[in-house]
């Protein structure tokens, strides 16, 4: 059993299935615009949305950028213009609506919660989709707090995004603390840079390439709750 109490989880791939929720969000949005080839648009938007969080995380863009033009672009490929910042508050909150979480996860967070530990969220969402998203997930119950970096003004893997964080939980202590998140990227960099022991969540038994060593590796839920108990 790790030596920790509070228990910073990232969210989506790691608890939220983005995935799932991403589908239906843009479903409906191109249903609005009455898009008709949705399969299109997803294989364009898709890798192109993924590219510019990793370029929010290397900070080569601003949080705002990525919000504010993600849908021009993608519009724009497929010769429509749009009013990206219209088309940012539509998803918003379509996607806000998608509460769904991985199976297994209520009931990991549960048997955590009845062992003591106080959990928080860490995630790199946007505000009012993340927050929609927990109001309407099975896992939301389960945590002492969230926090969103947009509401923070800093992002994972800045040791700044974690100073925040606990400055915010009472009598938090690092050497008592855990980051638990699938990204090699985001997560686990982050925890490391603030000094935190960190879990790395690899679901898919991917290799890791990064110069980034989590102190533990989980495949499973089951992993993760045996490693905590």
């Amino acid at each position: 059993m790790l030596y920790s109490f509070f228990l910073l989880f990232a969210l989506d791939h790691t608890l939220l299935d983005f995935e799932v929720g991403e589908e239906v969000a843009l479903g409906l949005l191109l249903e609005e615009m009455n898009f008709s080839d949705h399969e299109a648009f997803r294989a364009y938007y898709k890798p192109m949305n993924q590219a510019m969080w990793k370029d929010l995380e290397k900070k080569l863009i601003t949080k705002s950028e990525l919000v504010n033009t993600r849908f021009s672009k993608a519009f724009a490929y497929f010769g429509i213009e749009v009013d990206s910042p219209t088309m940012a508050e539509k998803f918003q909150g379509y996607m806000g609506q998608q509460g769904h979480a991985f199976a297994g996860a209520a009931e990991l967070l549960k048997d955590l919660t009845n062992q003591g530990y106080q959990i928080y969220g860490a995630t790199n969402g946007i505000t009012k989709i993340q927050q929609g998203r927990m109001q309407n997930s099975p896992i939301g119950p389960y945590f002492t707090q969230v926090f969103i970096s947009e509401q923070l003004g800093t992002q994972k893997p800045d040791a700044l995004f974690y100073e925040k964080i606990a400055e915010q939980i009472e009598d938090f202590q690092h050497e008592e603390a855990l980051m638990i998140g699938d990204s090699l990227t985001a997560d686990i960099p982050g925890g490391i840079a603030a000094g935190l022991k960190t879990v790395w969540v690899n679901f898919k038994g991917q290799q890791n390439q990064t110069p980034y060593q989590a102190d533990y590796e989980v495949r499973t839920y089951q992993e993760l709750l045996h490693l905590l108990s």
